[in-house]
C-alpha cells in the first residue's frame, strides 16, 4: 500500500535581506514579513521505492544549493539517490534573492544562503518520519481568473477590471484554465496532504512591494492548511514562462489589495478540487533523471559580441550617464553579461548548457520537472505527445537555467533587435550565456523520453 509523509518548515529570511525580481539593481530589500514562507515536503513510499518532492516559497533556487539539499537528506535517509529528490520553487517576486546568476535581480545575502540548504532539506527529513498509510485522489477543476499570456495577449490590464468576480483574459487558451489537485488522506480519513499544480507567475505585488511574502499561491496555500488543520499543501509551479497573474506592475496599496482576491481565487479552485478528486490506483512508483545538453545561438559570435559591447559602451562610459536611469541600469546588465560571454568564447570552453530533467512517477501521475520558466507551447506539445494520464510539467525544479522560449519566440528573437526579447535574449545577457538555440524542441524530447521511460506501453 502507499505510504506517504508531510512536513513544512520556515525558510522567512529577516527584514533588510534583497528582493528577488521586476528589473535591474532596483535595490528591493525587505521591510517586514506579510506572509511567511516555507519548504512543504511530501514523501512517497511503496514496494520499497521512496520519493520525495518538495515545494519552496522562494523564486529560484541555483543547482548547486539543490545538490546540497539533495545530499543533506540522502546523509539522513538511506536509499534514497539524487533522482529520488525533486526540489520545485514557485517563484515568488517577493521572497529573498536567491541566485548569484542573476545579475542585477537581486543579491542574495549569504548568511541567509548558507542556513537555507539545511532548512529545506529538514523539510524532507521530517516528512519521511510521518510516513503513514494513505490514499490518493485527484481532480482537474476550472482556474481561469488568475492569469493572461503576458506575450500574447494584453498584460497588466486595469485593476478595476481584473478584481472583477468574472474576469478573464482575451486569450484565456493561451493559459493553464484548469488547475490540478491530488489530495492524500490517511486510514482515519483525515487530510494529511494536498498538491495544486497550475502555471502562472506570482507577481501579483510589484516591484514597489517590500514585503516578504509567496504571493497568491503561498497566501492560498496557507490559508487552506488552516481550513485543514494537521494538513500540509505543495504549489507545483507548471508552465508560467510566458503567463503573468491579471494585476502586476500597479502601484503598492493596489497589489496589496489584488494580493488577497488572486489569492482566495486560487484557493477556491483548489478547496473544488479537494471536493471533486476521485480515488486514484498507486501500483506504481519510479524515478528518472537524466543531464540533458541544450544548444546556444551560433550567430552570438565574438564579432558580434564586440559589437554589442561597444553599444552597451556608449550608454555607460559617458560623464552624462546617470546610475537612476533604467536605460544605465539595463545597460550594465547587457553589459556585463556581454564580457561574461565573450570570456566563455575565449576559453574555447562549450556553449550548450548542461541541464537535469526529473521524472517522478506515481501511479497514473507524472511530475516532469526541469530548470527552466517553461512557456505554454512547450507544456502543450509536451503533454500532447505523452502516454502519461496525468501529466503535469513543472517549471524551475532543481536549479534555474532562465527561460525555455517557445518556438515563435526564439524567431522573433533572431529579427528583432540584438538585445532585445526578454526570455530569448535578455535574460542570456542577465547570467551571461548565450541564447538558447532550440530549447523548445529539445526541452519537448527530453520530456518525452523521461516520460516513456517511466510510463512504457505495457504498464499505460
Amino acid at each position: 500500500m502507499l505510504k506517504a509523509g508531510f512536513a513544512q518548515y520556515d525558510i522567512t529570511p529577516r527584514a533588510g535581506v534583497g528582493l528577488y525580481g521586476f528589473g535591474p539593481y532596483l535595490n528591493r530589500h525587505a521591510v517586514a514579513v506579510r506572509d511567511y514562507l516555507d519548504a512543504r515536503a511530501a514523501v512517497f513510499a511503496l514496494d520499497g521505492k521512496m520519493a520525495v518532492i518538495i515545494g519552496c516559497d522562494l523564486c529560484t533556487l541555483q543547482a548547486e544549493t539543490c545538490a546540497l539539499i539533495r545530499d543533506i537528506i540522502i546523509a539522513r535517509i538511506p536509499g534514497l539517490a539524487k533522482q529520488d529528490i525533486l526540489i520545485a520553487t514557485s517563484h515568488t517576486h517577493s521572497g529573498p534573492a536567491t541566485v548569484f546568476s542573476d545579475r542585477g535581480w537581486g543579491t542574495p545575502d549569504p548568511p541567509y544562503m548558507e542556513i537555507l540548504p539545511y532548512k529545506i532539506a529538514q523539510a524532507g527529513i521530517l516528512a519521511v518520519q510521518n510516513l503513514e498509510d494513505m490514499t490518493a485522489s485527484a481532480a482537474l477543476v476550472p482556474c481561469r481568473h488568475i492569469g493572461l499570456n503576458r506575450v500574447y495577449d494584453r498584460d497588466a490590464p486595469p485593476l478595476a477590471d481584473v478584481l472583477k468576480e468574472d474576469w478573464e483574459p482575451a486569450k484565456p487558451e493561451l493559459t493553464d484554465t484548469e488547475c490540478r489537485v491530488i489530495r492524500f488522506d490517511n486510514k482515519q480519513g483525515e487530510l494529511k496532504g494536498f498538491m495544486a499544480y497550475f502555471g502562472c507567475h506570482p507577481v501579483v505585488c510589484c516591484q514597489q512591494n517590500h514585503f516578504i511574502h509567496g504571493d497568491y499561491p503561498a497566501i492560498a496555500i496557507h490559508n487552506l492548511m488552516r481550513e485543514c488543520p494537521g494538513s500540509t499543501g505543495i504549489f507545483l509551479q507548471g508552465a508560467q514562462g510566458d503567463v503573468n497573474s491579471g494585476c502586476v506592475h500597479k502601484a503598492e496599496n493596489e497589489s496589496l489589495l489584488a494580493l488577497d482576491v488572486f489569492a482566495a481565487r486560487f484557493a477556491n479552485a483548489i478547496r473544488k478540487g479537494l471536493a471533486a478528486a476521485t480515488p486514484l490506483q498507486i501500483n506504481d512508483l519510479a524515478t528518472i533523471s537524466q543531464s540533458v545538453e541544450f544548444s546556444t545561438r551560433s550567430d552570438f559570435t565574438m564579432e558580434h559580441l564586440k559589437e554589442l559591447q561597444e553599444e552597451f559602451e556608449k550608454v555607460l562610459h559617458t560623464p552624462l550617464a546617470n546610475d537612476d536611469a533604467h536605460e544605465v541600469r539595463m545597460g550594465t546588465v547587457n553589459y556585463l553579461g556581454v564580457k561574461k560571454m565573450m570570456a566563455l568564447l575565449e576559453s574555447g570552453e562549450k556553449t550548450s548548457v548542461t541541464a537535469e530533467v526529473q521524472g517522478i512517477r506515481l501511479g497514473p501521475l507524472a511530475f516532469l520537472g526541469a530548470p527552466f520558466e517553461i512557456m505554454q507551447a512547450i507544456k502543450n506539445e509536451t503533454v500532447s505527445k505523452l502516454r502519461a494520464p496525468m501529466p503535469m510539467v513543472m517549471s524551475l525544479c532543481n536549479g534555474a537555467c532562465g527561460y525555455a522560449p517557445d518556438r515563435q519566440s526564439l524567431e522573433e528573437a533572431k529579427t528583432s533587435t540584438r538585445s532585445g526579447g526578454y526570455a530569448a535574449t535578455r535574460v542570456p545577457f542577465m547570467q551571461g550565456r548565450l541564447p538558447y538555440a532550440n530549447i523548445h524542441d529539445e526541452l519537448v524530447n527530453a520530456f518525452t523520453n523521461i516520460a516513456a521511460t517511466l510510463f512504457p506501453v505495457t504498464s499505460v
